[in-house]
């Protein structure tokens, strides 16, 4: 077994202790390098690292040989070997013993892989998806603002130290990786990420052009936070000659892309639609997201310094650093993220909260308070709009020195270095 004793404490390991005392195994799935095996050893009693090639071939002589009763079993990178599902799902089906195996990986099967898999392990196998760390986890955030809080009506006015600019940049090309919290150099790890991706993993058994993909790869950089449709990231990376290459490009297209959803690298933030009183006038295009700002930031070489140079960029990248941690705030919460746009009026909202009963909140996102006063009238337009009113509203901004409820909208504004769930 590993060391346990340095681990930082992850939101998902609560959950994790819950859903092994609920199913006979449980399945983590998410990017590499995003903490998914440490977080797993934590709560393990024997591991198998099928990336190892003596347990492979161990394995592909006798399953029976990487499982054993000391249980909770970690399985790492089951996928290499996609048998072990079903397996796994008799192995729970012998008795009533809760929390006998987990079972983690970095990549999603193929459609011809899952074709190997005869049952979906329903009752028997809980999912549970991980991300790279937030500012509450990476301890970034000091956690004076809660969701939970907000929702209730129950957050308090504080006052807190202010956070430099230059901080927040330096967050965003860091990213949420474990390995990176306690470098010096701090883009090299993204960088090393978008390389091993280029140079490996696009090339699960097909052989993929690694300058197409790193057309891709910067063109979804160069849109991160937008709602860009497949059309146009399209035009922005290939040159058409006729019909014939058109259709070809985009079939190429939806093969990298799936490529890049498998590998748990892209994220979309999906429209929100409900109790709007114009549905018709709705947008339903998703918006588009690396699972993190700081791939992003690799693509496009970007430092701290470019950041502080480029406001407009900055701030579409400080717009995904904070949608990635309400995504996992809100679904460690069990609820949904959402985006929301008023095609005839143009009205946005940056971030829909949707909570386990329905209700929901709504927020907005601004680097600087400068822009806090547009935020509270596109907020309060939402507001008059909605046949069901959001349980509360809020703006996240960058360097604010408090958390505050505006005592004439209700509004809250806070920093996104004192958020948590």
């Amino acid at each position: 077994m590993e060391n346990k004793d340095n681990y930082l404490p992850r939101l998902i390991d609560s959950k994790m202790e819950d859903y092994l005392q609920t199913f006979g195994a449980i399945s983590v799935v998410g990017p590499k390098w995003c903490g998914k095996t440490w977080s797993s050893v934590k709560h393990a009693n024997s591991i198998f690292y099928l990336d190892d090639d003596s347990t492979k071939t161990m394995a592909l002589f006798d399953l029976e040989l990487i499982l054993n009763d000391e249980y909770p079993s970690l399985i790492d990178e089951w996928t290499l070997m996609p048998q072990v599902w079903d397996k796994i799902r008799r192995k729970c089906d012998e008795n009533e013993i809760k929390g006998k195996y987990i079972l983690t990986c970095s990549t999603e099967l193929k459609e011809i892989e899952k074709d190997k898999i005869f049952h979906s392990g329903a009752g028997r196998i809980g999912k549970l998806k991980m991300y790279p760390m937030s500012l509450y986890e990476s301890k970034d955030s000091t956690g004076d603002a809660s969701l939970t809080d907000m929702f209730n009506g129950t957050q308090k006015n504080k006052k807190l130290k202010e956070t430099n600019i230059r901080d927040i940049a330096k967050l965003i090309i860091r990213g949420g990786w474990p390995s990176n919290l306690q470098t010096k150099l701090i883009d090299l790890i993204p960088k090393s990420y978008i390389e091993a991706i280029l140079d490996k993993d696009i090339n699960d058994g097909k052989k993929r052009d690694r300058t197409k993909m790193l057309m891709l790869l910067k063109s979804l950089a160069r849109n991160e936070s937008s709602i860009v449709s497949k059309e146009t990231i399209l035009k922005d990376i290939t040159d058409f000659q006729d019909t014939e290459e058109i259709i070809q490009s985009r079939i190429t297209l939806n093969d990298y892309l799936d490529v890049l959803d498998r590998l748990y690298l892209i994220e979309n933030q999906e429209a929100y639609s409900e109790n709007y009183r114009s549905k018709e006038r709705l947008g339903k295009a998703p918006k588009r997201h690396f699972t993190d700002p700081s791939l992003a930031c690799a693509c496009l070489n970007l430092t701290e310094e470019k950041l502080l140079k480029d406001m407009n960029t900055f701030g579409f990248l400080f717009e995904s650093l904070v949608e990635r941690d309400l995504r996992i705030y809100i679904e460690y919460l069990n609820g949904h993220l959402y985006h929301f746009r008023d095609n005839v009026s143009g009205l946005e909202v940056d971030a829909i909260l949707e909570f386990p009963g329905g209700d929901y909140g709504a927020i907005e996102i601004k680097l600087g308070v400068n822009s806090v006063l547009k935020a509270k009238q596109d907020l309060l337009k939402f507001y008059d709009n909605m046949l069901v009113k959001p349980k509360f509203m809020a703006i996240i901004v960058s360097n604010i020195n408090a958390i505050i409820k505006d005592k004439e909208t209700g509004i809250y504004i806070l920093p996104i270095t004192a958020l948590k769930p």
